[in-house]
């Protein structure tokens, strides 16, 4: 028996090698030449405790006076992230033939310049707590936002991510975001602006596509999709503007969908749940879908409220 499943081991070790040498994107098997996302996740937590320096810790760190351990923090998140950048630089084409020395110099450059980003992503997160707690009546306290809120989570990911992606990062930023979909159920990506004052109530199924731009004091519920008209041209499309601008003191309710990089909702405007939008909205606009056809049925009798089910929208 055991001599039997040994052939089987040997007979599939071999078809899968095989298979392996097709030279296909899938077909890699050099070690260590992609990014290590545990070190990203890892460098992910790091930041998180500079930014939350009363609420998150690194139990590897004995010493707890505030300025050793972030002073330790710091050497772990320019030393791992360094490495993982002079990994990734080498999709870029102006850096595939330059040498590791050169690349891990380049790396630690960037490194240091999206460090110097942290007070400027601390008090973005400020503004997003501030957000939380002022627009959801079920917040007990500030802390309980900080711990357990899933959108605060997804928004300060981003904060992170869209630094790395305005160095010009490649791939480290996509990791970051998507492991925090993968957490939150929230889909922002690290190209997508974001205003101060940002709040994702609830947050699960939402969608920030790449080139959206949120100003300030927006507020976003569950199942939202800022979106693209389509995608049918695929690459062509890299670097267009492609999905919608939010403005300022803007309310988007449960299920809407706004589409499309012409697609402007004008400031101080809501958006009404499941409302589907391709065309910009003007400023001081309420927008909302008229009832829909309800039928109820209670002991044989069935009685019908009957609305048109169409978008429809008024001035404030």
């Amino acid at each position: 028996m055991a001599h039997r499943l040994e052939k089987d081991v040997n007979r599939l070790v071999e078809t899968i090698m095989e298979d392996y040498e097709h030279g296909r994107d899938i077909d890699v098997v050099e070690n260590f030449v992609q990014p290590n996302k545990d070190d990203i996740v890892k460098i992910i937590a790091q930041i998180q405790n500079m930014i939350f320096p009363g609420y998150y810790k690194n139990k590897n760190y004995r010493i707890y006076t505030v300025r050793n351990n972030l002073s330790m923090q710091l050497e772990d998140v320019l030393y791992n992230l360094s490495k993982q950048i002079s990994i990734v630089l080498k999709y870029l084409p102006e850096y595939e033939k330059k040498d590791e020395k050169d690349l891990l110099c380049e790396a630690e450059q960037l490194s240091l310049q999206f460090l110097d980003k942290i007070t400027k992503i601390r008090a973005l997160i400020q503004t997003d707590l501030e957000a939380a707690f002022d627009g959801d009546p079920a917040a007990f306290n500030k802390p309980e936002i900080i711990f357990s809120y899933p959108g605060l989570y997804a928004i300060m990911v981003n904060r992170i991510a869209h630094e790395l992606y305005l160095l010009g990062v490649p791939l480290i930023p996509r990791i970051m975001t998507e492991y925090a979909h993968s957490k939150t159920g929230i889909d922002i990506h690290p190209g997508a602006t974001l205003g101060k004052y940002f709040f994702i109530d609830h947050g699960t199924g939402i969608v920030i596509g790449e080139t959206t731009e949120i100003g300030d004091n927006v507020k976003i519920y569950q199942g939202v999709t800022l979106g693209a008209l389509s995608t049918r041209e695929g690459q062509k499309l890299h670097g267009k503007k492609r999905h919608p601008t939010i403005e300022d003191n803007v309310t988007i309710y449960s299920g809407a969908s706004i589409l499309g990089g012409n697609t402007v909702i004008g400031h101080d405007s809501v958006i009404g749940g499941n409302a589907f939008i391709t065309t910009s909205i003007p400023s001081n606009t309420r927008v909302s879908i008229k009832n829909q056809e309800l039928e109820y049925k209670q002991g044989g009798i069935s009685a019908t409220e009957i609305g048109q089910g169409e978008a429809w929208y008024y001035i404030i």
